[in-house]
């Protein structure tokens, strides 16, 4: 009799046993489609993280429009109506990075561009040139752009165009005035935007930098280069730069290319689509930024982004 009660309490036991287990499977089973589901799909305009600035929660969209297209002749010449259905077309199809500078010659129509915009829907980024050095007050020309943009604040700010190595010293004061901005709240992030390997390689060591504005193209055309007179020189040094610029993003600064087009050479569209599928596939850089004049090349692009992501 004993062996058949602990028959009959083993039977139970399993079969306890056995309606846990099945309803584990069950739930595995329900859960399984949405645990496989396929990863969202990347586009051209998501918000991705600049870098690791403010614990990732400096945000920026993948593709930006840029408006320095020889140094914004291409975009000034569309005329202020023009150029705002421009930059009106951009958000709307979701580029909400607008690149801009104090010596574009579009600089003086971003103001009346942007008041069709949202405020909190967009990232601004703007520059300062360095060539002249330091101006007298850079915190009060900091302010001016706010005013000359029409807002309270610039979401990265960069010093524009270094060429030597010694820029940490010659531009002190402008540092100064950027740290002081950003912690006023008058700009998110600061940064660079370097023109030859002397400066970028300045710039890799800094402990200063956040952003990168670098010129990366597979091809290596008007990427950083080291000619002794001339930093602009079309022939750079593809694997010294990227090299140094990836050891930047490896800090967790924040790295934007430009020059995707090789200056506007890359007449030919499979060259354009080699480097954006480089800057897409690398891995250290966040965001790209292009110059447009039409909203067919706006279409272009982000048509080419997201075949380059995919």
């Amino acid at each position: 009799m004993k062996e058949k009660e602990d028959q009959t309490e083993g039977s139970q036991f399993s079969r306890r046993d056995f309606i846990r287990q099945s309803a584990g499977m069950a739930g595995l089973v329900a859960i399984a489609p949405e645990a496989m589901a396929a990863p969202a799909v990347r586009t051209a305009t998501d918000w991705v993280p600049l870098g690791r600035l403010n614990k990732g929660r400096i945000r920026i969209t993948r593709i930006g429009i840029g408006t320095g297209s020889i140094n914004g002749r291409v975009q000034r010449d569309l005329g202020q109506q023009a150029f705002n259905s421009l930059i009106k077309y951009a958000f709307d199809r979701g580029i909400r990075y607008i690149d801009t500078a104090k010596n574009y010659l579009t600089y003086d129509m971003m103001r009346d561009a942007l008041k069709q915009l949202p405020r909190e829907k967009y990232f601004l980024q703007s520059k300062m040139p360095s060539w002249d050095g330091s101006p007298a007050n850079p915190l009060a020309v900091i302010d001016q752009y706010r005013k000359d943009l029409g807002t309270d604040y610039i979401d990265s700010l960069l010093i524009h165009c270094t060429t030597t190595p010694d820029w940490p010293e010659k531009l002190k004061a402008m540092m100064d005035a950027f740290d002081e901005a950003q912690a006023r709240g008058w700009i998110r992030a600061k940064g660079m935007s370097c023109h030859g390997l002397r400066s970028l390689r300045a710039a890799a060591s800094s402990d200063w930098m956040e952003v990168q504005l670098a010129r990366i193209n597979p091809q290596g055309h008007h990427v950083d280069g080291d000619h002794p007179t001339n930093p602009h020189d079309p022939k750079g040094n593809f694997p010294e730069a990227t090299k140094l610029v990836k050891s930047m993003h490896d800090k967790g600064r924040g790295v934007i290319a430009m020059k995707l087009s090789g200056n506007g050479d890359f007449t030919n569209a499979e060259d354009r689509e080699k480097a954006v599928r480089y800057a897409m596939t690398c891995g250290y850089v966040d965001s790209v930024v292009m110059g447009f004049k039409s909203p067919a090349e706006i279409d272009e692009a982000i048509e080419r982004v997201n075949r380059a992501l995919r």
